[in-house]
């Protein structure tokens, strides 16, 4: 069986899948230290977090193994553009993956495709953040064209440990990265 990774808006079925996901330390870190205790709690994040709308895209990249194209697989992580800022024409991205699919160049390739979706419609530029002590984040978004530009110190806080956090940009007008994006579903959006 071929599996075909695609990207598509997150569904209220996924809750399994974001509920398996927050019971990872380093996950749940990506989730803003939120753990859920059961699918309707996931659920609920999804129709208010994971939204896709004009501010926020928030796409579940799915392992769709009969190789259709219709976002039937696996979940096995996240690419969002958020705080979508029409005036300046800004917004912010993320991205996380389950363990097992780390490795594989889905990340890149997931937000090389949300950032030209962005870029498509209206954003000029795109900012991400990453934890100075995570360099395989650093790397997803070096090779999606993203330029670091400064580190912010201590900027974020997991329990009692502080982080400094290094920010990159890729503007609409910046060469595109040589990586193929995801293609995307929006059919259920």
């Amino acid at each position: 069986m071929t599996v075909v990774p695609i990207l598509r808006p997150w569904r209220p079925a996924d809750a399994s899948v974001l509920l398996a996901a927050s019971a990872d330390p380093e996950l749940a870190r990506q989730l803003g230290g939120r753990t859920f205790d059961d699918e309707s709690a996931a659920a609920a994040f999804i129709a208010i977090t994971y939204r896709f709308d004009g501010h926020a895209r928030n796409w579940a990249i799915v392992d769709d193994g009969d190789g259709d194209g219709d976002g039937d697989g696996v979940v096995v992580g996240n690419v969002g553009v958020t705080a979508i800022e029409h005036t300046h024409s800004t917004a912010w991205t993320s991205y996380w993956l389950t363990p097992e699919t780390r490795g594989r160049g889905l990340a890149t390739r997931a937000l090389v495709a949300a950032a030209d979706d962005a870029f498509a419609l209206g954003v000029h530029r795109l900012e991400l953040g990453h934890r100075t002590n995570n360099p395989a984040s650093c790397a997803v978004a070096t090779r999606a064209g993203f330029r670091a530009e400064g580190v912010e110190r201590d900027k974020l806080r997991y329990g009692d440990d502080r982080f400094d956090v290094e920010t990159h940009a890729r503007l609409a007008t910046d060469p595109a990265p040589d990586v193929t994006g995801l293609r995307s579903v929006v059919s259920d959006a």
